[in-house]
């Protein structure tokens, strides 16, 4: 018989972290804890006030009576929690978690074994103009070839100047640069400015649009000199059906994944394999989850063998993380199986 209960926990940025939403100072997510017998099994519901789906009012009430009736079985439960997406991840990594011979261990691999890494992006955060210049600096020291930038809530030229001093220093073979403009550009002046950042050989840009605009969306991605990735375009999209005819309507030239944000495992394999079907690449993201639901992530990844960076690397923002053998070297995420867990949620 399996018993579950939830626990909330609020994580502390080290330093405030700029979006084009705002600024992150804390962010609250939530573990399922499933008992059965000697074993027990733990996951992450990683929900994004502001943007997650499930943020809403009767969030709480939805972990209990999924604590309620665990007895229902993994299978069933997904299904009652269509639209609870980061419940749906913490239910999927709980009971992955429950079955495993180590329950921080859910995908065996080289990657768990200490013989392989991640290629991941290093992520720059919205804020000053000196700011921002430091976490480059930074993040190229620290052997990144891939950087992504957020931007959007600053001044557009002075992002571009930023962008421009990278190149001056460093071609597109040095380094990958990526930007996450969050849906931060007006329709009128989205093709104008992906035309101005395309001059600087970038790989691709998020969500240049907000969501919901999918007609406007479709006919940037034909027009763009620079590939689009869809990032929140994702997250209200449920059935197969639904996100078969959203990649052919809009044809973008990339997904990106957030499994906390589209339904965990299973909902990521459904964008995985319709991408796959349309020619359409992808790669995976963390959404500011703690190291648990990091390190779920990050070992389902690397099962996908992607070739592209991945958005891994969030894993040091926080002051009250936990313990684990995540370390983020050379520009790669690795598992170093001679540090041990410390999941301590008092």
């Amino acid at each position: 018989m399996i018993r579950a209960f939830y626990k909330k926990y609020i994580l502390n940025f080290k330093q405030a972290s700029g979006t084009s939403r705002g600024v992150l100072k804390t962010k609250e997510t939530w573990f399922i804890i499933l008992n059965s017998e000697e074993k027990q099994g733990i996951g992450e519901c990683g929900v994004f006030r502001g943007l997650s789906i499930d943020d809403t009012p009767d969030y709480e009430e939805k972990l209990q009576w999924v604590c309620k009736n665990i007895y229902l079985g993994l299978e069933t439960l997904l299904i009652e929690l269509i639209e609870f997406p980061s419940i749906q991840f913490g239910l999927e990594m709980a009971f992955k978690s429950l079955e495993s011979h180590n329950p921080f261990e859910l995908f065996p691999s080289k990657f768990t074994q200490s013989e392989d890494s991640i290629t991941i992006n290093g992520l720059i955060w919205m804020g000053s103009e000196t700011f921002m210049k430091q976490q480059i600096q930074d993040k190229i020291e620290a052997g990144f070839h891939c950087i992504k930038m957020k931007i959007g809530a600053i001044d557009f030229q002075t992002e571009i100047n930023l962008l421009k001093s990278i190149r001056k220093e460093f071609t597109s073979k040095d380094i990958e640069l990526r930007v996450d403009a969050n849906g931060a550009f007006s329709p009128s002046e989205a093709l104008e400015k992906l035309k101005i950042l395309s001059d600087l050989d970038l790989h691709s840009i998020e969500q240049p649009i907000k969501q919901g605009l999918v007609d406007v969306m479709a006919k940037l991605c034909s027009e763009t000199p620079l590939p689009i990735a869809l990032d929140e375009e994702l997250i209200r999209v449920f059935s197969v059906t639904e996100k078969q005819k959203l990649l052919q309507t809009i044809k973008p030239q990339y997904i990106i994944l957030k499994p906390s944000l589209v339904g965990g495992f299973k909902g990521s394999d459904e964008w995985i394999e319709i991408a796959k079907q349309n020619e359409i690449g992808w790669w995976i993201t963390s959404a500011l989850e703690s190291n648990v639901g990091l390190n779920a992530i990050a070992q389902y990844t690397y099962t996908k063998q992607s070739k592209l960076p991945q958005g891994l690397g969030t894993g040091g923002l926080f002051t009250n993380n936990f313990d684990c053998p995540l370390e983020v070297k050379n520009g790669t995420l690795q598992y170093n199986n001679k540090i041990d867990w410390n999941f301590n949620l008092v």
